[in-house]
């Protein structure tokens, strides 16, 4: 894994240039061009829909789906409860508070974007959207219940009886546990980012300013993107926290060893998917255990802890600079006016 860091970190220096390294300020078409062998804009939501041919009764079952509290066993908690598409598609506390009060183990990742990731989850352990929405809804600590609970509410609402029918017209019962988080990943395809700053300066626009072109070009000769790179500008591969220097037990709970519970491999122990970046200015606090509140300190952490750098002040600022302008255009979602229960519906539970 360091050596894998290593080499890119290598990458990206030889990229870069000595242009791009100069002190003072660096040419913006040099930067570009050696920006533009990492990253790639985030597309339109009509973009997706179209190149992966969603249909859109399925975006608008999983749109109710997304916002609707029944799904757990509370009657309380949405998808929404914890991925608020108003706040950067998290919910911007340290871990997200689920069935009966509880605290789930780590910070709640954004929802935004979140198609172009790997795989889901800080661990990795669900390969697509699908597989995530699942997740959740069965989890003790968060919607703590059921698949067939949740197809006996479901199918106790006309509504969705009708809306499954229409998403899912093939299916002899169409409301299924499956087809329920199969819509919830078509609606959550649609909650892209579009046009940010970055995604103009890609494309040729003079979008970023003097101190936000330094940070870019900062950002990848330190070697930030060695794990941060791609469309989501990271969520793809899986690194130790603390490739150089573990942080302390406040921002690294030793009881915590990300993927090593999903591989029970030694060597994952510790080890987290790098988190996307896109939106990471809306979704403090940051890192897996939320315990950083400050976009500025997150970056000093990254320097030491898995770059072996210690930044100084101007270098974390024009870092910080550069990671506000991939904040996109956020989704315009109309909250959805959802059915109301009938005598047929499990009543909420505590």
């Amino acid at each position: 894994m360091k050596q894998h860091a290593s080499l890119l970190l290598a990458a990206g220096l030889a990229l870069a240039g000595p242009a791009a390294l100069a002190a003072g300020a660096p040419a913006a078409d040099t930067v570009r061009q050696t920006a533009k062998q990492f990253f790639q804009p985030i597309p339109t939501a009509e973009a997706v829909i179209q190149e992966r041919n969603i249909s859109a009764d399925s975006i608008e079952l999983g749109r109710w789906l997304f916002f609707e509290p029944r799904l757990s066993r509370s009657h309380i908690i949405s998808c929404n409860s914890c991925h608020s598409v108003g706040t950067g598609g998290a919910d911007n506390i340290q871990t997200s508070i689920g069935h009966g009060w509880q605290h789930g183990p780590r910070n709640s990742p954004t929802v935004l974007n979140a198609l172009f990731n790997g795989a889901q989850f800080w661990d990795g352990r669900a390969a697509d959207l699908k597989e995530q929405a699942k997740g959740p809804v069965q989890a003790s600590v968060e919607m703590n219940n059921t698949p067939s609970q949740v197809e006996e509410t479901l199918k106790s609402l006309p509504e969705y009886v009708a809306l499954f029918q229409k998403a899912y017209p093939k299916d002899k019962e169409p409301v299924n546990f499956e087809n329920m988080a199969h819509a919830i990943e078509a609606f959550e395809s649609t909650l892209l980012t579009p046009n940010s700053k970055f995604d103009q300066f890609l494309a040729g626009a003079d979008s970023l300013d003097e101190l936000e072109i330094k940070g870019l070009d900062l950002f990848m000769s330190k070697g930030c993107v060695s794990c941060h790179q791609g469309i989501n500008v990271g969520g793809q591969g899986y690194f130790p926290f603390g490739v150089v220097q573990k942080p302390g037990a406040d921002i690294l709970p030793p009881d915590d060893k990300g993927r090593f519970t999903v591989t029970n491999t030694a060597s994952d122990e510790y080890v987290f998917r790098a988190g996307p970046l896109r939106n990471i200015a809306l979704t403090a606090p940051y890192f897996h255990s939320g315990d950083v509140w400050s976009l500025e300190q997150a970056v000093a952490i990254m320097g030491s802890s898995q770059l072996g750098q210690e930044l100084n002040g101007d270098e974390v600022k024009a870092i910080t600079r550069f990671l506000h302008t991939l904040t996109g255009e956020q989704p315009q979602v109309v909250y959805p006016t959802l059915p109301p229960s009938t005598a047929a519906t499990p009543r909420p539970q505590k």
